[in-house]
């Protein structure tokens, strides 16, 4: 099995349509091992139990934490590197999710290849 193959996956979302597109086009880039969380304290969760290699992140989720702080959390807990997918692109909510060290922040409508190649450098260094 190639690499993408066994490399797990977690898509943090609240919009299920968003989510599943994300999945489709994961699933094309030969990925297989792919969960969906829609709040942040289930990618906490989820994180922990599937044993990501690689987490995409949105920033306003449902539920009382956000994809910043669930973001903080997983990667001070687990090393699991962080791509934030979000429409927000305020100073305020950058320099937050600057300081959880991500490997990507990629603004949404963002590029096929633009995720494709976070996701690999991500693994890299994961």
């Amino acid at each position: 099995m190639a690499k993408t193959e066994k490399a797990k996956i977690l898509i943090v979302e609240d919009d299920r349509y968003a989510a599943i597109c994300i999945k489709q086009t994961l699933e094309s880039f030969g990925f297989n091992a792919i969960e969906i969380a829609v709040s942040g304290e289930e990618a906490v969760r989820k994180a922990k139990e599937m044993n990501a290699d690689v987490v995409l992140m949105d920033i306003v989720l449902k539920g009382k934490m956000d994809g910043i702080e669930a973001a903080g959390m997983i990667k001070e807990q687990l090393g699991i590197p962080i791509i934030y997918l979000t429409a927000y692109s305020d100073d305020k909510r950058v320099q937050r999710a600057k300081a959880t060290k991500p490997v990507g922040y990629l603004l949404k409508p963002f590029l096929q290849s633009d995720l494709q190649q976070g996701i690999e450098i991500a693994l890299q260094r994961h």
